[in-house]
């Protein structure tokens, strides 16, 4: 089935709040494999100019994961989730994220395209703290393979 083109531009309301603490961060840290002291001592954080430890780049993947499933559930846009791969994926980081930062996700559907038979659909989530400090915009291409097969 094709993607609504009526869900460009929409926008979700906010997600609930995720409190970021120095465990989630040391979790996430070792999750990866990275051994940075910033992500794991508060004392080398503070030295390295930061309030508190400091969560690795791609950490906000776990909040801006639950948003776009939010947009990708939403049945009223059409997707097939059987047919969609991830296409690309983008950050632009304003602030890092520190232990106590409690973060809260917009997200939006930017765009919706056609090509060759698939739907392109971008995603974008604005990170920020609950007070509207911004921390990361990501972007999220998703493809929905074979949209037109679906129709038929």
């Amino acid at each position: 089935m094709a993607l609504d083109q009526s869900f460009v531009g929409r926008t979700y309301p906010p997600s609930p709040v995720y409190e970021v603490s120095r465990a989630k961060i040391l979790e996430f840290a070792e999750a990866i494999g990275d051994p940075n002291p910033v992500y794991r001592d508060p004392e080398a954080a503070r030295a390295a100019g930061y309030p508190d430890v400091v969560a690795p780049p791609t950490f906000t993947t776990i909040v801006n994961l639950a948003a776009i499933n939010t947009i990708v559930s939403d049945p009223e846009l059409g997707l097939d989730y059987s047919r969609m791969v991830h296409g690309d994926q983008s950050f632009t980081y304003h602030q890092p994220v520190v232990a106590g930062d409690r973060l809260v996700v917009t997200s939006s559907v930017e765009s919706i395209m056609r090509r060759v038979g698939n739907d392109f659909i971008t995603l974008r989530a604005e990170i920020g703290t609950e007070s509207g400090e911004p921390r990361v915009t990501a972007k999220a291409q998703l493809v929905v393979r074979d949209a037109e097969e679906a129709d038929a």
